[in-house]
């Protein structure tokens, strides 16, 4: 697959705003963790490579284990996950998944008990941004970055 264009060399103006929900996030509450695990979850459903090189790759900068990430596509069948990460990662779902989901009550009411009202907007403005991110990706076919050497091994 082959790279269509590079959006931040083009346009970077266009982008600003996407940076600056970006910055705007990491100074939440939410946390670095759950800030990667949602990321990195709505990159699997998206299907977008870049995004999932990226983000799990700052997950384990920031201490996450390779075996929470393995299991993250399957989170709701494994005990790895606090009841918080559990109802961001459903919200991550239903939102990424919107046109099917139609973002379910069942979704949304677990988050009251583990967020604040300030904090599910800030998770939902984090799903929206990582799901803009993929559709910016996975359209222009932005490449991960790659070692030629242990590919071809």
């Amino acid at each position: 697959m082959s790279p269509r264009i590079n959006a931040f060399a083009v346009h970077p103006e266009a982008l600003k705003p996407m940076m600056a929900l970006e910055e705007h996030l990491a100074k939440s509450d939410l946390g670095h963790t759950l800030v990667e695990l949602v990321k990195t979850r709505a990159s699997q459903i998206n299907g977008c490579a870049f995004c999932l090189h990226m983000h799990t790759a700052d997950a384990r900068a920031g201490g996450e284990s390779e075996e929470r990430l393995h299991l993250l596509a399957a989170w709701w069948e494994s005990s790895l996950y606090t009841e918080r990460e559990r109802a961001a990662l459903a919200w991550t779902e239903a939102l990424t998944r919107v046109a099917d989901s139609k973002a379910p009550d069942e979704a949304y009411e677990p988050l009251k008990a583990h967020f604040s009202d300030k904090e599910i907007v800030d998770l939902t403005v984090l799903i929206m941004t990582i799901n803009a991110w993929n559709r910016l990706a996975v359209g222009l076919r932005t490449q991960h970055p790659r070692s030629w050497a242990k590919a071809a091994a």
